[in-house]
């Protein structure tokens, strides 16, 4: 299975699927005039990777803004990945803030109600989930981090 690399435009992010690390990395803007065409081939890609995946995948999505288009294709791409068929692996989605929002999301109730449409999918999944939250600085530096919630 090969690596699939999308280069970052002004109107869209960077996209690097690993296979064989099991890294999943969305960087930057996601508003693309088209985004079937942009996230149609990660979504085969993700599906191709499920029966081949890694023990624990790490989808990071460091997305500064994404509209609503992306945002439906995000929901989908993690209902794949969280189709993963081995009970023992772990899907872990790192999501970035600006450190401001980061120490505004306090009590458990706060992160699970913000995080909603991805908790939502845990319902069905086969794998364990969990949520890495990063608080990043003005220049992307990550300050500080938490671990929200795992999904046996």
């Amino acid at each position: 299975m090969k690596e699939l690399i999308i280069e970052q435009t002004p109107k869209t992010p960077q996209i690097d699927l690993n296979q064989l690390t099991g890294d999943l990395l969305f960087y930057g803007r996601s508003i693309p005039e088209n985004a079937t065409k942009l996230y149609e081939p990660v979504l085969n890609w993700v599906t191709e990777y499920i029966p081949e995946a890694n023990p624990t995948t790490n989808l990071r999505l460091d997305l500064e803004y994404f509209n609503t288009a992306s945002s439906i294709y995000l929901a989908k791409i993690l209902r794949v990945l969280s189709q993963i068929n081995v009970p023992e692996y772990v899907l872990i989605i790192h999501l970035y803030f600006p450190v401001e929002e980061f120490n505004e999301m306090n009590a458990f109730e706060d992160i699970y109600d913000a995080f909603s449409p991805i908790t939502d999918i845990y319902n069905n999944a086969t794998i364990s989930i969990g949520i890495k939250l990063y608080a990043k600085d003005e220049k992307g530096e990550i300050l500080k981090t938490r671990l929200a919630f795992i999904e046996p």
